[in-house]
């Protein structure tokens, strides 16, 4: 049967679409002119990453590692906004690392409850009610709202325990583990039993600790022989760290000192991700299966050689369970010393870090790929033509004067760039056209708006004369033209 324990994912996630805002004038009769009344966009779903005592298995994302938020409702006329997406909880086990594809670590999650935004949501666009000004009393456009969020995260399981068991394979670990707590490992007789890691909750008087046992660690594990380096990532949380040396072995070229100096050379060669040195955590040496005479006269033997360098050595056998209760109540002093040394928690510092004076939010460089080009970079350009439509004309002139304010045509210029030259901000390239206050850029419709071309409305004085006429009984098609209506009028 195949093991469902899996202690590391790679998972795809794509954060909701922000929905786009609604472009509506306000209709109701005897109100006209009644103004723009486009809701905005709603905005998009995150992915969030939420700590789960309950799971305690990456078992879930190696079968579905694909997870998309809420994409978010677009606004509506009578100024109504568009409903949120929904937000997409995916439960991890306590002690889930979040790294990126380049092994950066983001977030170390540890703690029930512990969230973490793992892919943003897009905003949603502004209604053509939210873009009213003075200046553009009646936009014809809204913004369309913004993509979500795409990214590919790679998730580790770090245990958290306390004590952490190390060994040769069949040196007695699970069986350790088995006897000092309620943890049912598999056990048997040939090496490599253990196939993935297990825990243990040890209860030394007052004091309650978690334990890790991890598969046998070989010689050469650091070049990836046998299983044991592969899960060492278990072990990075503990405060103490347990030798567990089988005196009971008959294989040749083993002995307990040589074993610990093995498995002490093989710790050097791995380089935790969380940070520290695992060199410099408390160790403890078991010395198993002294109830077997040859074992018993052997582990007397290589004690003093042990305790020389510093360690702590304890005779011990889970068959007969002797010397399991000094082991115990030592390991829980260690780690009660190791916790009265942590400094108390404190809640996370909210850091602040002022925008430079300086700092426009963009940058001009030449386009490597277009002779006489320009690539516009910054987060405030690239998310404004996101949400241009370009296919509305005062859309499009509305970026233009974004921009400009922002000063890109002025740091355009002083780049070198010519009339003409193609700029391309976010994958959308433009034949840029200088402009100065008051007069229009090149880009196509910039502040115009076609609804103010339509003259199909009469004026106050061409309503007055039809009236007159009315009441002459003068056919429509004998009438003057407007001009010399007018012209009349303003004579009488």
């Amino acid at each position: 049967m195949a093991s469902r324990f899996v202690d590391r994912a790679v998972i795809h996630l794509a954060a909701g679409n922000g929905g786009n805002g609604c472009a509506s004038v306000h209709r109701e009769k005897f109100k006209p002119l009644g103004g723009p009344d486009g809701g905005n966009g709603g905005h998009g779903g995150d992915v969030v990453l939420v700590v789960d005592p309950g799971v305690h298995t990456l078992l879930d994302f190696h079968f579905r590692p694909h997870a998309r938020g809420g994409n978010g409702k677009q606004g509506q006329g009578s100024h109504r906004n568009g409903a949120a997406g929904e937000t997409l909880e995916l439960r991890v086990p306590d002690g889930t690392v979040v790294l990126t594809e380049d092994g950066e670590v983001l977030a170390d999650l540890v703690g029930e409850g512990t969230r973490f935004v793992a892919a943003k949501g897009g905003r949603g666009g502004l209604g053509n009610a939210a873009l009213a000004s003075r200046s553009r009393k009646a936009p014809g456009f809204a913004l369309l709202g913004e993509p979500g969020e795409e990214r590919t995260l790679v998730l580790e399981l770090r245990s958290v325990a306390d004590v952490g068991l190390l060994g040769f394979p069949s040196a007695g670990k699970s069986s350790l583990i088995s006897v000092l707590s309620a943890a049912k490992p598999k056990i048997a007789d040939y090496p490599f039993t253990t196939l993935v890691p297990n825990l243990g909750v040890v209860s030394a008087g007052d004091t309650v600790f978690t334990m890790a046992d991890v598969p046998g660690l070989i010689p050469g594990a650091s070049e990836g022989r046998g299983l044991g380096l592969d899960f060492l990532r278990h072990i990075e949380r503990c405060a103490v760290l347990v030798h567990v040396v089988d005196c009971a072995t008959y294989e040749p070229g083993r002995d307990p000192v040589s074993d610990v100096d093995a498995l002490e050379d093989e710790l050097a060669r791995y380089t935790p991700v969380l940070g520290g040195d695992l060199a410099s955590r408390p160790r403890v040496v078991v010395l198993n299966k002294i109830d077997v005479p040859e074992a018993a006269e052997l582990a007397e033997m290589v004690r003093p050689d042990l305790e020389a360098r510093g360690l702590r050595v304890f005779e011990v056998s889970t068959a007969t369970h002797a010397g399991l209760r000094e082991l115990t109540y030592a390991l829980g002093q260690i780690v009660e010393e190791h916790r009265a040394a942590q400094p108390p928690p404190t809640p996370a510092k909210v850091v602040v870090t002022p925008k430079a004076v300086d700092d426009g939010g963009f940058t001009v460089e030449p386009d490597p790929d277009e002779p006489g080009g320009f690539v516009v970079r910054g987060a405030k350009p690239e998310r404004w033509v996101r949400q241009t439509n370009f296919a509305n004309d005062e859309a499009v002139g509305y970026l233009a004067d974004r921009l400009y304010r922002l000063g890109v045509e002025k740091e355009l210029a002083r780049k070198g760039a010519e009339p003409g030259c193609p700029v391309t901000i976010d994958g959308v390239t433009f034949d840029w056209e200088p402009s100065t206050p008051g007069v229009v850029s090149a880009l196509a419709g910039r502040g115009s708006d076609p609804r103010l071309e339509d003259r199909s409305r009469m004026t106050a004085a061409e309503r007055k004369k039809a009236r007159r006429l009315r009441r002459e009984g003068v056919p429509d098609t004998e009438a003057p033209d407007s001009e010399g209506d007018e012209t009349e009028d303003a004579d009488e």
